[in-house]
Parts: structure tokens; sequence; C-alpha cells
């Protein structure tokens, strides 16, 4: 089985397992979206809003890019942010970023990764306005760490 044809049928078992346990789940997603969170996160595998925070389908609107990053020129971002509020009347809105993260620790090298390039500019951005603090850590993993928290 290849793994394309495993994840259709987690989703086909995920599928049936929901509706075993509330025949009205799928119709109750289909006529309503009202979230009061909108979440931006990281895109990162391992950082799934719903799960993390115990919530369902349809309880959080979520965006997420690599680290998490809220920038004033991300069309697609200010898309997600404008359709949250004044369409889907969000009352809170989560920035959330998680330690160890790939994107921020990415930006605190100098490797190329191509496109990706351009996006960790901003995060680079972060490290230069907070360098002097984030020059003084000498552990790889908390600098990486404090630059999430400032990010």
């Amino acid at each position: 089985m290849t793994p394309y044809e495993k994840l259709l049928l987690q989703n086909k078992a995920w599928s049936v397992d929901q509706q075993q346990a509330d025949k009205n789940f799928f119709g109750r997603l289909e006529k309503q979206q009202s979230p009061k969170f909108l979440w931006i996160g990281c895109s990162d595998s391992r950082v799934p809003a719903n799960q993390i925070t115990g919530t369902d389908p349809g309880e959080i609107f979520v965006h997420r890019n690599i680290a998490n990053m809220v920038v004033h020129t991300d069309v697609n971002l200010l898309s997600v942010l404008e359709y949250a509020v004044t369409v889907l009347k969000v009352e809170h809105i989560i920035v959330c970023g998680h330690y160890g993260c790939g994107g921020i620790d990415a930006a605190l090298g100098n490797k190329s990764f191509g496109i990706i390039n351009k996006w960790l500019l901003n995060i680079k951005e972060v490290y230069k306005t907070y360098q002097a603090e984030l020059d003084a850590i000498e552990v790889h993993e908390d600098k990486v760490n404090r630059l999430v928290e400032l990010n």
C-alpha cells in the first residue's frame, strides 16, 4: 500500500468513526462556521492546532506558515485575517510559535534554502532587532528558542 492509499484509507476510517460517534457531525459542520479564534501557527506537522487545543473542526479558523509569521506584505495572511475578522467575526487572534522551530533555526544560519530565503528574511529582521541579546546566548538550541519567543 502506498502512503497515498494509506492516507485515503485513514481518512475514510476517520469519517466513519465521526459518523458513528455523532450522526449529525458533518451536517452540523456543513451548515455553520463560527469559530471564536483565528490561529496563526507554524506549518510544522507536529503542531496541529485542533489537536493540541483539544478542539473540534469548526472551532478554530487556522492559518499556517513557516515560523508562524505575521508579515504586513503577505496577501495570503492578510486575506485570512480580513475574512476571519470581517466575515467570521472571530473574537480572538492567537499567534502560536513553538520551541525547536526549524524555520527559526534556518534563519539563524547562512545556508541557502532557495525561495524560502525570502521568507526567512522576516525572521532575520527580528534577529537583527535583538542581536545583542541573542548573540550573548551560547547554546544554539537556547538561542533558537529565545528567537522563537521574540518572533
